[in-house]
């Protein structure tokens, strides 16, 4: 044992693992282990993810590891298994892949299991307790008769309302009377001794409503059972807003949990879906959930990582980094709106596809997976015509609901003021006459796009981006979307001192239209300017769900998760954003989001209506929309990509480089294509990215298109460390893209 070889990976940009010699008197390591290893001057944290018993290096020059941090894994061999699989898909560094699926703490050293600290008596106190001591102070005579019940000793959280505890507590251990221990927390302290794996008990003794299923949801959860509740196999239900997805995977849940395995459920936007996670802990309630978002503290992260870590949570509900979570006897995943763009990790270095990555997961464990939406992705559908994933179909909406009607209209024949056309606005007031809530929808922030001087021209520019400033009136400033770039709004022009005005609308200015408009009508928005946090989020719905507000004006926030049952009117504003993209995807987008909006409209008793302001109501996207549906759109667009030898069809890599001046980007990317070898793929580029300047650097792009995945990766395999060779590469951050989302 003495010539163990521990193979690590360290949070490093390095494509390599980095070999290390176990110390003679520690124990053999585990693949997984967390240790803190010598590296250049300094320690640093690695994960074990092999043993070996040779290296390329000398054992003479190989150095030791400095300690184990923990006596268990970190990762157990079927994550650890997709995590390197990740590393190798995506062309990544190890350490940085692993690094990305932990908690910030854990990456810092925090003990995987939470330590509490508990008071015991010591002998020389009991005795000193019998004696009558201390006679003269009573508040530590009391704290020593608190102790000397419990031999397990007190711990710490149970003296939290005990008056200057600590510092009595510190007195007496100064006279040794009492002892401070650590003891870990196990999974136990979290589950009752003897509790069901599962159980539906609410507080109260209430009871939990469960609806009976609709012949579709039936019909659903019939063929998936037949299939059996274990075994690999990928689900694509596919069922129109409103239909009842999260009633399917309820079911599909509370089977696994009774059958004592656990379940993964993944969304886009866990801020965005606070009824999601309410329904789950309404109908397990006494089943421990864990949820792991963005949003938490890092001490938030932590806890809830540590109890999908000890297996304490049944249920994990998540936003993309949760595909990593490490929860033990996984049963099933879920992949609520699979569509959504928010899945992909754009920004940073390891850009990776949580949605994929949760399918490669399902198929290394075995188990089966799901992936709802209203509006599937192209890829997903054709996986489905290629008999890799299996339909399930929920054409029609639960409750006796019906589809609302859809209706364009034409800008070019109506007057519009402040973005709304007289048509909207009748609309709008009927049915607020009517007791229904209307919900306007523009993908714009701010009180508009631009800010403009009539007499010189001059639009007010984001001095480190290619893009033009965001005006906020109420706040009066000027602020860019792209790098957060504030200033004063001014009152003339800068360069000739003219009279300026904005131009365009955003959220903010159609709110104060509608305000002026419908005066008195309780009007709530609904977009990042105004919820930052949950408990935001949650008092604008909250206003909606009472009745408070009969208006909802937001962007694309509005269309994910919400069910709004007295929303009767939908207005999309600004639809035409999109129809005209260079890049391909955009229509898919812009056909998603229409699509995912209309469905907030008649979810209720009342049929929903919605309408569609465009120049262009001749537009073949927006006719086949209403005319045939997302089906016949996606029909459509899955026949152009393949005309076009685009994805699915294809595959494709971009890398990215970004530098302090243009032609650094350019000239790396140029020699990129040059160090390129030989292979059956074909390179565009480089090219200037759409916005080619953003935060006060030059962006630029080199794609890489193979008709064959296999190829792609081979010669992505031979070309990445070449390009990490690169002398131009001193002056660029590049990032490699496998499978991008956005290209232009």
């Amino acid at each position: 044992m003495t010539d163990e070889i521990l193979r690590v990976a360290l949070d490093t940009p390095l494509r390599r693992t980095f070999d290390y010699l176990r110390d003679e008197n520690s124990p053999a390591g585990l693949a997984g282990q967390r240790v803190r290893v010598p590296f250049g001057r300094r320690e640093k944290i690695g994960f074990i993810v092999s043993i070996e018993t040779h290296s390329e290096i000398e054992k003479p020059k190989l150095k030791r590891i400095s300690s184990y941090i923990d006596d268990q894994p970190t990762f157990d061999p079927a994550l650890l298994s997709l995590l390197r699989w990740a590393a190798d898909y995506y062309h990544h560094p190890l350490g940085e892949v692993i690094a990305t699926a932990l908690p910030k703490l854990v990456r810092e050293g925090a003990p995987l299991q939470e330590r509490r600290f508990v008071w015991t008596l010591t002998p020389t106190g009991r005795a000193a307790l019998d004696a009558g001591e201390p006679k003269r102070a009573r508040q530590q005579r009391a704290l020593l008769e608190r102790l000397a019940n419990p031999e397990a000793g007190v711990a710490e959280e149970e003296l939290a309302d005990w008056p200057r505890w600590r510092d009595h507590a510190r007195s007496l251990r100064e006279r040794g009377w009492v002892l401070r221990q650590e003891r870990e927390s196990h999974s136990d302290d979290a589950v009752s001794a003897g509790a069901e794996p599962w159980s539906n008990d609410l507080p109260n003794d209430a009871a939990v409503v469960t609806p009976e299923p609709t012949a579709d949801q039936q019909a659903a959860l019939d063929t998936v059972i037949a299939s059996g509740d274990t075994g690999y196999r990928a689900w694509l239900l596919h069922g129109i807003t409103g239909s009842g997805k999260t009633e399917v995977y309820l079911r599909l849940t509370e089977r696994q949990l009774r059958a004592g395995r656990r379940v993964l459920i993944l969304v886009p936007e866990i801020g965005l879906t606070p009824q999601l996670v309410g329904r789950f802990a309404k109908r397990f309630a006494g089943t421990p959930l864990a949820v792991l978002h963005s949003g938490l503290t890092d001490t938030q992260r932590l806890e809830a990582w540590r109890r999908t870590h000890d297996g304490s949570a049944r249920l994990v509900l998540g936003t993309r980094s949760a595909v990593f979570a490490p929860i033990p006897d996984l049963g099933l995943i879920v992949v609520d709106e699979e569509h959504d763009a928010s899945f992909k990790q754009q920004e940073g270095g390891f850009r990776y596809s949580a949605r994929d990555l949760a399918l490669v997961r399902a198929q290394q464990l075995d188990i089966p997976i799901v992936l709802g939406s209203a509006t599937p992705s192209l890829e997903s559908l054709h996986n489905v015509s290629l008999g890799r994933y299996h339909r399930l179909s929920l054409p029609r909406r639960a409750a006796n609901a019906q589809p609302p009607t859809l209706r364009l209209i034409d800008l070019r024949a109506e007057h519009v003021h402040a973005g709304l056309s007289t048509t909207a606005a009748t609309s709008i007031e009927k049915h607020l006459a009517n007791q229904g809530q209307v919900l306007v929808y523009i993908n714009r922030r701010g009180y508009a796009p631009t800010l403009a001087c009539t007499a010189c021209g001059w639009v007010a520019p984001c001095l480190s981006c290619d893009a033009r400033l965001t005006v906020y009136r109420q706040a009066s400033r000027l602020r860019c979307h792209h790098c957060g770039a504030d200033r004063e709004l001014p009152r003339q022009c800068p360069q000739c001192g003219y009279a300026v005005k904005t131009v365009g609308q955003g959220t903010e200015r159609i709110e104060e239209s509608l305000s002026e408009t419908f005066e008195g009508v309780g009007i709530a928005r609904l977009d990042r300017d105004v919820v930052r946090r949950q408990d935001e989020l949650e008092a604008v719905v909250s206003r909606i769900a009472s009745g408070d507000a009969r208006i909802l004006v937001g962007t694309q926030m509005i269309a994910k998760g919400h069910d709004f049952p007295d929303v009767t009117l939908v207005v999309v504003l600004n639809a035409d954003q999109g129809l005209f993209s260079t890049d391909f995807r955009a229509a898919e987008r812009l056909a998603q989001t229409i699509v995912q909006v209309a469905g907030r409209a008649g979810r209720g008793d009342r049929r929903g209506e919605v309408l569609i302001q465009t120049e262009y109501p001749e537009h073949p996207l927006l006719r086949g929309l209403l005319e045939g549906g997302y089906e016949a759109f996606a029909s459509a667009a899955l026949a152009e990509r393949e005309a076009a030898a685009w994805p699915p069809f294809a595959r494709l890599a971009a890398l990215r480089a970004s530098a302090l001046q243009a032609d650094w980007a350019t000239d790396f990317l140029a020699a990129a294509r040059r160090a390129a070898p030989k292979a059956n793929v074909r390179l565009l580029g480089p090219a200037p990215a759409a916005m080619a300047k953003r935060a006060g650097r030059f962006h630029a792009q080199l794609l890489v298109e193979s008709a064959d995945r296999a190829a792609l990766h081979r010669f992505l395999d031979r070309w990445v460390p070449a390009v990490e060779a690169l002398p131009e590469v001193r002056r660029v951050r590049w990032a490699l893209d496998v499978d991008p989302l956005e290209l232009f």
